[in-house]
């Protein structure tokens, strides 16, 4: 069975910094131990003292003259002074050597013992992290959240690696909802092509058939035949929802003024009754679009605004140039506002609050938005309603 990572990298430390460590502390002692230099040292002037008295023995001193006599005692007393000093070395060194090689061997087993904690200090600085990012690789192949953040472990180069997992992880997690969205979208946008494809069919023969039916009825049936023709007009107009839903803009793009697009809406789709403001810049950099679907979306967000505040409520429309090199563009009314569990499914389709609404106006909105590389969301006006942001990138 394979070792853990983490006793591996111990195991590796100990070998590369105690084992030597030990050994050669290990071969000092003994050495310090079994040769003993003060030893010889004593052996080879015992030899020398020896020597010299055997020889200052020999010496008849009755024939030497005073200075010479005087001179030999003076090498005699040098002599023994020597053999004295060398003794008492000897016994010092006696103690002086064993202790130094047990002193030796403590200050040793202290490193040994330094190396090994040290060598599990790093083998857990590097063990712990990796554990943890592998871990965390697990969390994100089962889609899952990663865990909040602990108190920093390890190298800080560690802490960039696990800062870059979860920044990872949240590009992961926001393709993933992209995807989905996406297919999702794509789903709808099948959906609705072929439900308006259905619903045309049947529609045009209808409305023949009540033109025709009109010249002979009688006044009871012409209430039937025009709510025949009113609910027909409205099965046009989901149709032609549907029909938008799930058309993709055609054609190459082309650089829109979008002041000038909205001051066509508000002069021309909203209510005679209806008080209306737009604040824009004059320098207001041009946006890379398609008009028509372009128009469509803002022709919805303005309908939405008059139907959720009434005819009669004031709408406004500001248009700003973001520094980020965007066009920033909000539709303001002052009607009851959007619920907050709603903001983030009120662009799904099929989904209103209208009873009439079929809920297609604003999944347009997004898809067109979305599609000329932008972002729409919704908050609440100061004072009570709904503010629709849609953001575009601006030419250059």
């Amino acid at each position: 069975m394979a070792l853990p990572f983490r006793r591996r990298i111990l195991l590796v430390l100990i070998l590369l910094g105690a084992v030597p460590t030990g050994l050669a502390v290990l071969g000092w002692a003994i050495m310090l131990r079994t040769s003993n230099p003060a030893a010889a040292t004593r052996a080879t002037i015992q030899d020398v003292g020896v020597s010299g008295r055997a020889l200052i023995e020999t010496i008849d001193s009755t024939r030497l003259s005073r200075p010479e006599r005087k001179a030999l005692a003076e090498h005699a007393r040098r002599l023994n002074e020597a053999l004295s000093r060398v003794q008492r070395a000897q016994s010092y060194a006696e103690y002086y050597y064993p202790g130094l090689a047990l002193v030796i061997l403590a200050l040793g087993g202290v490193v040994i013992y330094a190396s090994v904690r040290l060598g599990g200090h790093l083998s857990r600085q590097l063990s712990r992290p990796i554990d943890e990012l592998v871990r965390w690789t697990k969390f994100i192949r089962r889609r899952e959240a990663l865990p909040p953040d602990e108190p920093a472990r390890g190298a800080p180069e560690f802490e960039e690696l696990r800062t870059a997992f979860r920044s990872m992880e949240q590009d992961l997690r926001e393709a993933q909802e992209s995807e989905i969205e996406a297919e999702r979208l794509r789903a709808f946008r099948e959906v609705a092509r072929r439900v308006a494809h259905e619903m045309k069919n049947p529609l045009t023969p209808i409305r023949f058939a009540v033109s025709q039916l009109e010249r002979s009825a009688e006044p009871a049936q012409r209430e039937a035949l025009e709510v025949i023709r009113a609910e027909s007009a409205r099965l046009e107009l989901l149709a032609r929802e549907f029909t938008d839903f799930g058309r993709l803009p055609e054609g190459p793009a082309a650089e829109i003024d979008l002041t000038e697009l909205l001051t066509g809406l508000l002069r021309s789709n909203m209510p005679a009754e209806c008080p209306t403001r737009l604040e824009a810049p004059p320098d207001l950099p041009p946006v890379l679009g398609h008009y028509d679907p372009l128009r469509r979306a803002f022709g919805n967000l303005l309908r939405n605004a008059v139907e959720a505040a009434g005819p009669a409520s004031p709408i406004e429309v500001s248009v700003m140039h973001r520094a980020a090199g965007a066009v920033l563009v909000r539709v303001s009314d002052h009607g009851p506002g959007v619920a907050a569990e709603m903001r983030d499914r009120v662009f799904d389709p099929y989904v209103t609050t209208k009873s009439e609404g079929t809920g297609l106006g604003l999944a347009l909105v997004r898809q067109t938005v979305e599609t000329h590389g932008g972002k729409v969301r919704v908050s609440e006006t100061p004072g009570g309603g709904a503010t629709f942001e849609v953001t575009l990138p601006a030419t250059a």
